[in-house]
């Protein structure tokens, strides 16, 4: 009892039941549309993207909570400080999709073997989700990897988040939009030659090739295996 109270004292249990719960609600969300074992394939896949941003910030020393989840809005961890450089950004950025694609990988494996349809389901929607989130435009995942280029660069996500609402028209995707307008505004007026940007997006030209190829190898593989498990669902 007296660790019980210590743990509530110090806000340490609300800290784990606040992301606890809100992960119980997505499952019970999805599972009353698409069914337990599909909701729990997914809200699972979206947990492991999730830690690989945790565990990259933890890494690289940024104080992060764990992640919130709110049904048909995905997740998100909370970074209560700022990344230091844009290395820093790109990094965190970067390990979700990578990690979350690992997951996804395990499961389209697990699929194979047990000959499961349901499984293979899990897995194209774990792929589609780490592609959705490489569109290069932040805040999503992709717009902060590659800022190790130029923040200019958000501006060629611009039609793939449109492609993605013309083909199926969402709230979400308007949030993003909406979210991304300063951002935008900000690259617009971005001078590649001001100190605080210098300080900021200044790094090395190995790692800019580095960020930059790691970026397009892992959207060309969710591409491709997004493409060849949509294929294999089709009735």
């Amino acid at each position: 009892m007296g660790t019980l109270f210590a743990l509530l004292k110090g806000g340490a249990l609300l800290k784990v039941l606040v992301p606890a719960g809100t992960m119980a609600l997505s499952v019970a969300v999805y599972a009353w549309i698409y069914g337990w074992q599909y909701a729990v394939g997914f809200v699972g896949l979206i947990f492991v993207h999730e830690m690989g941003h945790y565990l990259a910030a933890r890494q690289r020393g940024l104080n992060v909570g764990l992640p919130t989840f709110i049904p048909f809005v995905g997740a998100w961890i909370e970074l209560k400080e700022k990344p230091h450089d844009v290395e820093t950004e790109a990094y965190v950025g970067l390990a979700g999709p990578l990690v979350g694609s690992i997951g996804a990988l395990a499961v389209y494996f697990m699929a194979r073997q047990l000959d499961s349809r349901l499984l293979l389901a899990v897995a194209y929607s774990g792929f589609f989700l780490n592609l959705f989130n490489l569109i290069p435009v932040s805040p999503l995942d992709g717009g902060r990897v590659t800022a190790v280029l130029s923040p200019r660069i958000w501006f060629a996500g611009l039609p793939f988040l449109a492609a993605a609402f013309f083909y199926y028209p969402s709230p979400l995707l308007v949030v993003i939009g909406l979210l991304a307008l300063p951002q935008l505004k900000a690259a617009w007026n971005y001078d590649p030659k001001a100190p605080e940007n210098l300080a900021y997006y200044g790094i090395k030209a190995e790692d800019r090739l580095s960020y930059a190829a790691c970026y397009l190898a892992l959207v060309g593989f969710l591409a491709l295996m997004s493409f060849d498990l949509h294929q294999s669902l089709q009735p």
